[in-house]
C-alpha cells in the first residue's frame, strides 16, 4: 500500500521516489490540479494547464491525470516535465 494512504508507513521505494521533491503549501484542505500547477510555477497560465493536462503530460501520484479539476490533497505528488512537487497543508 502506498504511503499516501492514511495509516500507511512509507516504504523504501516511496523514499526513493520522493527524494528531492519540493513541497508546495496550500492554504485549504484541497486544490484543483490546474490551480496547483500555476501555484507551483510549473506552467504560466490556465490555458497552459489545460493543454498539458489534456495532452497527458501531468501525473498525480505516478498516474497520468487528464482532469484539470482533479482535487489534490496533502501528500499528493504532481509531476510535469520531470519536475515533481508535493502538495502540503499547514
Amino acid at each position: 500500500m502506498p504511503s499516501n494512504y492514511p495509516g500507511a508507513r512509507p516504504t523504501e521505494k516511496d523514499a526513493r521516489h520522493n527524494a528531492g521533491v519540493d513541497q508546495i503549501e496550500i492554504r485549504d484542505d484541497n486544490i484543483r490540479l490546474g490551480q496547483f500547477l500555476k501555484l507551483a510555477n510549473l506552467i504560466e497560465s490556465g490555458a497552459d494547464a489545460k493543454a498539458v493536462i489534456a495532452d497527458g503530460l501531468v501525473t498525480v501520484n505516478g498516474r497520468p491525470e487528464i482532469r484539470r479539476g482533479r482535487q489534490l490533497r496533502d501528500g499528493d505528488v504532481v509531476e510535469l516535465g520531470g519536475i515533481s512537487v508535493r502538495v502540503s497543508t499547514p
